[in-house]
């Protein structure tokens, strides 16, 4: 990413937020300013780049091996245009306008415990109050949220890596490249070379596997996207949506894209025009439109899952590993 004209003219408002975020850190590391612990394990998983770097997979696939490993993992999140001052929790007959698109779409694929609220420590009480059974805790995003101690930090970056490697409001970063976490994992095909401000020794290589559609009326009818026939669309209103077009592109689909800001709420119906006897739409997309009349009687519309795939099982086994021993001490 270039460092444009705007960037320069705005560097040195950038230079005053990184001076900001580097005292509120530290503020947090000497006991200034006190965080809360929960009596279980805490895993954050988050970025320090602004924009989608596929986190929600990367939380589901995260409950997924806690929950083969054994543990009984729950979910808090701010939950994206939430206004909750206080805890909620998600279930199949949330409306994502009220819990975030996000957290709907992690409660419904894991069919694990999950809390809404802004305050992510009040999300993290409330949630063993009432699940007694939960004994690890994951946070989706909250990498920047230092009122709530945190055991494990998973850091996710993508293609991007640094941007241009300033900081708001000059470049993509709310914390500098430096800041490290337990885990690093790049969204992505290809390992970040040496030199790249990304790179660090244990890095790990997530991919977003995409060749299976499911029309969104009947989640039973599955299609592989290379027996994809006709005229054929592609809708993304997701972070970064030019990742989730190249992914559909990698099966050799051809297709017209129709990119929607991040998080639109499909109060209006995008596809009514549209010319295409298929439509594409991702899994944050889709969880939305199945609480609407309208898209559900839409047979073009097929929704896309996303699996993530690790390049190995190290990340997993040294997670899990970490967790019991947070358990123990």
């Amino acid at each position: 990413m270039k460092r444009g004209i705007a960037a320069r003219f705005l560097w040195p408002l950038s230079l005053l937020f990184r001076l900001v975020v580097t005292i509120r850190r530290y503020a947090y590391w000497r006991g200034w300013l006190k965080s809360a612990q929960l009596p279980v394990p805490v895993i954050v998983v988050g970025n320090i780049f602004v924009g989608g770097t596929g986190k929600t997979p990367l939380v589901i696939w995260l409950v997924e091996i806690l929950k083969k490993a054994g543990f009984h993992p729950g979910v808090i999140s701010r939950g994206y245009g939430v206004s909750n001052n206080e805890p909620v929790e998600v279930s199949s007959l949330s409306e994502s306008s009220k819990v975030g698109d996000e957290p709907l779409l992690i409660a419904l694929k894991t069919q694990c415990p999950l809390v809404v609220c802004r305050k992510r420590v009040k999300a993290g009480e409330f949630l063993l109050r009432n699940h007694p059974e939960v004994d690890v805790v994951v946070s989706d995003d909250g990498m920047q949220h230092y009122a709530l101690h945190r055991d494990v930090e998973i850091m996710l970056f993508d293609g991007r890596g640094g941007g241009n490697r300033w900081m708001l409001p000059a470049g993509p970063l709310r914390e500098p490249l430096s800041r490290k976490a337990d885990f690093t994992v790049v969204n992505g095909r290809n390992y970040p070379s040496p030199g790249n401000p990304i790179f660090v020794p244990d890095l790990h290589l997530m991919r977003l596997k995409n060749d299976v559609a499911e029309q969104l009326a009947n989640r039973s009818c599955r299609l592989k996207l290379k027996y994809m026939q006709g005229k054929i669309a592609a809708a993304a209103g997701i972070g970064n949506p030019t990742r989730f077009f190249a992914s559909l592109r990698a099966t050799g689909l051809s297709f017209s894209e129709i990119s929607l800001p991040d998080h639109f709420d499909y109060s209006s119906n995008p596809f009514r025009n549209v010319d295409a006897d298929v439509i594409l739409i991702t899994e944050k997309d889709a969880v939305k439109c199945v609480q609407i009349e309208e898209f559900m009687k839409d047979k073009r519309l097929w929704v896309v899952p996303a699996t993530v795939e690790i390049d190995n099982n190290a990340l997993e086994l040294r997670i899990v590993e970490k967790c019991r021993e947070c358990k123990i001490a």
